[in-house]
């Protein structure tokens, strides 16, 4: 059997880096993606149950060239069985302290940093509520994308995106059902998030995650990998991210002209 080379430590100046994301930041994410030959192992390990998961259809806005990525925006909308729909204008990578103001006093508006052995990101994101079933008439044809965000969203995504490019001159891509757990893990004293995403191609992407203060990040990141490697969870294998992994899959079908 193969053996896998151990990820490197953080430097010196990596993680200086993060301390100071973790000070502006609201809250902390810890993430981790199981490779796919390690996920059934690791559903039967932690004994997830896929009957008691919430399904969700998710969407993403973008360009055919992905113009909104390189500019450091995500937009995405979702529909969530029984909790109706949700908007996202999200900016990343984000300095916190870079952040005007007026917007980092919104309600909506919340900054996080997401960590696992990957590496880490600092994000913000603006939320909405549309109106549920509007994401389905969106993405239907029969509703413009811009209504599913509130002015708050429009006004962020406006100073964020590239020259020229507006909400309607989007394409809606999607959708990727997702399986979301989310519950309490005996032996573990804080909520686990296991999301089964399954993309069009074949390809799933096991994404395991605990949210925290960003002042006990450290403790919790060392308290989950033990948890997860007691349950004989894969913790060295290649780090995938979701959103990265849909917005290349729907990229390619635009370039290639098919239907996405």
């Amino acid at each position: 059997m193969a053996t896998r080379t151990p990820r490197p430590a953080l430097g010196d100046t990596e993680l200086q880096e993060l301390l100071g994301l973790m000070k502006g930041a609201d809250t902390a994410e810890l993430k981790l993606t199981v490779p796919e030959e390690a996920q059934r192992s690791a559903v039967m390990g932690l004994g997830l149950d896929p009957l008691q998961a919430e399904i969700r259809q998710v969407y993403f806005l973008e360009t055919p060239e992905l113009s909104l990525d390189k500019a450091g925006l995500v937009v995405r909308a979702r529909r969530s069985q029984k909790k109706g729909d949700d908007s996202v204008v999200k900016l990343r990578p984000v300095v916190p302290s870079e952040v005007k103001a007026a917007i980092r006093r919104s309600p909506n508006f919340g900054i996080e940093v997401d960590a696992g052995p990957g590496g880490f990101v600092c994000s913000g994101s603006m939320k909405g509520a549309p109106t549920t079933g509007l994401v389905f008439e969106v993405a239907k044809g029969g509703r413009s994308p811009r209504k599913l965000f509130s002015k708050e969203q429009q006004a962020l995504f406006a100073a964020h995106a590239p020259d020229g490019v507006k909400l309607d001159d989007l394409k809606l891509l999607g959708p990727i059902f997702v399986l979301k757990l989310k519950y309490a893990p005996e032996g573990f004293n804080r909520k686990l998030v296991a999301e089964m995403w399954l993309y069009p191609d074949g390809t799933r992407i096991l994404e395991l995650s605990t949210k925290c203060g960003t002042n006990e990040a450290f403790q919790v990141a060392a308290e989950s990998r033990a948890f997860l490697h007691s349950k004989g969870v894969e913790l060295e294998g290649e780090q995938q991210t979701k959103t990265r992994t849909a917005l290349e899959f729907f990229s390619r079908q635009m370039r290639e002209g098919a239907p996405a």
